[in-house]
């Protein structure tokens, strides 16, 4: 049995302890990059940055002395490029709160972008200028329109996209499934970084009623209750503590429910954080699994859901340890496991265990989606939504939060598992 074949090859599986100088970068583009960060690559972050946001305010600022505008209006252009170095400079001295941070990806996605847009269709025009006179000032003309449609989606997202509720029902068919189960109803979420919004309950308290109104059997939540800090869920314990299933909420960790990204006077201060964070997991009534798993029965049928600690690739450490949290697993149960990171699915799920479902989150699709493409899918070749191999699947949510408060498309969700026996 693949499940014992495990457990026997992994008795001592050593763990990732990789010491390095961490710098937490998030975008919506790139979600969390939490890795060593040496002084020279934040050099060429930053030549990068000042390159993406000087280059285009160059050529608009000639563009605009050529049109004989006033030069008032030059230096105006270059002001959130200011803005946004200032804030670069900030990130790279550790600098960087939830506040900055929104005022960066503000300007680079609502600004900055729809320039680098303006200035790549407009030099294109130019080009074909060469051979059509007219095409520079057609070329001008749909450049500042496009400019304006992007810097808008974006705007968008900052301030109605993060609120955007969306509730998604898929059907889950397996062969394995018990026959008591079948029709059975899990409500999937993840990612609430509950950081994000502060002492706001609003979002949280619509979220967790949208959930309740759907009277799933079991919530499972896989990951990132917080930012950076235990103290994040204080406000919203009683929001929280307001889901409700018949067999109860059940949740792991994250890698930013380790704690690990803030400043600590002392070493022990992320494990402290983190302790902290479970204790309060479960005065919420939510039942944390740390390489365990619980065995829901139904008569004579029964349902094993397993978690693990957060394990994924580099630079993510491996903490899970898979064979344990199956050790006790009925072999004829019908398994669904709550691990973080979807790339663990590849690596080790379907290698090396009978697992029939696997829940994830942590992509959160980068929080920008446009019809079935994001950028996640160059990281991540399970981003969002429900994947298979043969009987077995995969389950990735896009999440329902985001230290940056922005959505485009990746709208936070609520999804629905039907389990169906085939």
């Amino acid at each position: 049995m693949r499940i014992a074949r495990l457990c026997a090859a992994r008795p001592g599986r050593m763990r990732l302890g990789i010491k390095i100088k961490q710098a937490c970068f998030t975008a919506p583009g790139f979600h969390y990059l939490c890795i060593g960060i040496t002084s020279s690559d934040m050099t060429t972050i930053l030549i990068a940055i000042l390159l993406l946001a000087l280059l285009p305010d160059i050529y608009i600022w000639h563009l605009l002395s050529r049109a004989g505008v006033a030069a008032g209006w030059g230096v105006a252009a270059l002001l959130p490029t200011v803005l946004l170095l200032a804030m670069a400079a900030a990130a790279a001295a550790g600098y960087m709160n939830p506040a900055t941070m929104k005022t960066f990806f503000g300007v680079l996605l609502c600004v900055t972008l729809p320039k680098l847009l303006f200035t790549l269709v407009s030099v294109a025009g130019r080009c074909a200028a060469l051979w059509l006179p007219s095409a520079a000032h057609r070329a001008d003309v749909a450049a500042a329109v496009l400019a304006a449609a992007l810097a808008l989606a974006f705007l968008y997202g900052f301030v109605f996209g993060w609120r955007r509720i969306t509730v998604r029902h898929v059907e889950v068919v397996s062969p394995h499934l018990p026959e008591a189960f079948d029709g059975y109803r899990v409500a999937h979420i993840s990612d609430l970084h509950v950081g994000t919004w502060g002492d706001d309950t609003a979002f949280l308290g619509r979220f967790v009623g949208r959930v309740n109104a759907l009277h799933p059997d079991v919530i499972l939540f896989t990951g990132d209750l917080v930012n950076m800090l235990a103290s994040e869920v204080g406000p919203h314990m009683g929001v929280l503590s307001r889901l409700e299933a018949r067999d109860g909420v059940f949740s792991v960790l994250g890698n930013h429910d380790y704690c690990e990204y803030g400043r600590y006077d002392t070493r022990d201060g992320a494990l402290r954080q983190r302790d902290t964070l479970i204790a309060r997991e479960g005065e919420m009534g939510w039942r944390l699994l740390r390489d365990g798993n619980v065995v829901l029965r139904r008569g004579g049928d029964c349902m094993a859901l397993i978690g693990v600690e957060n394990t994924g690739r580099p630079p993510f450490p491996a903490r899970g340890d898979l064979g344990k949290a199956l050790e006790g697993v009925p072999a004829e149960a019908f398994k669904i496991l709550l691990s973080h990171d979807p790339s663990h699915w590849r690596s080790e799920v379907l290698p090396a265990t009978d697992i029939d479902l696997t829940l994830s989150g942590h992509t959160h699709a980068v929080q920008l989606r446009v019809g079935g493409f994001s950028p996640a899918r160059w990281v991540y070749p399970e981003w969002g939504g429900l994947y298979r191999e043969g009987d077995r699947a995969l389950h990735v949510s896009v999440g329902a939060g985001g230290t940056v408060p922005f959505r485009l498309g990746a709208w936070p969700e609520i999804t629905i598992l039907t389990l169906r026996r085939r």
